[in-house]
Parts: structure tokens; C-alpha cells; sequence
């Protein structure tokens, strides 16, 4: 994902395969850290343990509590990265544990 464009795409052996599509990620003092990762687990239907229980619908997490999941494209978010509805749930089908998730600015 690029960070400065707030876009993110999926790929598969070097070819966009789906996106770019729009996304937001963290805000003022909630940076999303640039970097490469790996998925290190999936849930459905996550609910933030920090954040008041919000819900985190479609989650991917990469980076520690840092996921990309269905939310606001107008709000900026804790350092997730939010996505439309439609593309969260492309996201969270296509991406298994284990896969590279590359953070530019």
C-alpha cells in the first residue's frame, strides 16, 4: 500500500490483481509504520480490545494490532488501515497467513 496516494492493491507474482483502491490509514500521533511484514492472523469479525470494542469487520492483521480491515474512508484511523466493505472482504479472502505486506509512504 502507499501511504501518500491512500491506495492499496493486491498482488499476486508481481501483477496487480485487484485495486488500487482507496484506503485511510492513521492519523496525528497513530502513524501506520512503513515497512514490509507478513499476515500473522485473520479474523472475521474482530472487535478492538483497545478502542471501546469497535468493531474491525474483515480484519487482516500484519504489524502487531495494526490490520487492515473494513472502515471510514473519510476518518483516518489508530494505524489501521480502513478499507470499503467490498474491498475488505477481497482483502481479507486473499491474503493467508504468511504473505508479504508491503508499507510505503
Amino acid at each position: 500500500m502507499k501511504l501518500s496516494t491512500n491506495q492499496s492493491w493486491l498482488m499476486d507474482n508481481g501483477k496487480v490483481v485487484y485495486g488500487p483502491v482507496p484506503i485511510t490509514h492513521g492519523r496525528k500521533g497513530y502513524a501506520t509504520p512503513p515497512g514490509s511484514f507478513r499476515v500473522q492472523f485473520k479474523n472475521k469479525n474482530h472487535k478492538s480490545s483497545i478502542f471501546n470494542n469497535a468493531p474491525m469487520p474483515w480484519s487482516v492483521f500484519f504489524n502487531g494490532g495494526i490490520a487492515f480491515h473494513q472502515g471510514s474512508l473519510r476518518e483516518k484511523s489508530h494505524g489501521c488501515i480502513h478499507l470499503s466493505p467490498a474491498a475488505a472482504q477481497k482483502f481479507f479472502g486473499s491474503l493467508a497467513v504468511g504473505d508479504v505486506v508491503e508499507v510505503v509512504r
